[in-house]
């Protein structure tokens, strides 16, 4: 999961993207202070120990 945090006008809002490119994507049309983060959970089945 990816998710957006912008800063604007004294407001923050924190926006839910299920791949980079579409988060990166939404990201060039924004104003304000943006950061993209990559939330990783590791109860996913690609970090469980075999």
């Amino acid at each position: 999961m990816w998710i957006i945090t912008r800063y604007l006008d004294s407001n923050i809002s924190l926006f839910e993207f299920e791949t980079e490119e579409e988060a990166r994507e939404a990201l060039k049309n924004m104003k304000g202070c943006n950061i993209l983060s990559e939330v990783v959970y590791f109860n996913d089945p690609c970090f469980q120990v075999a």
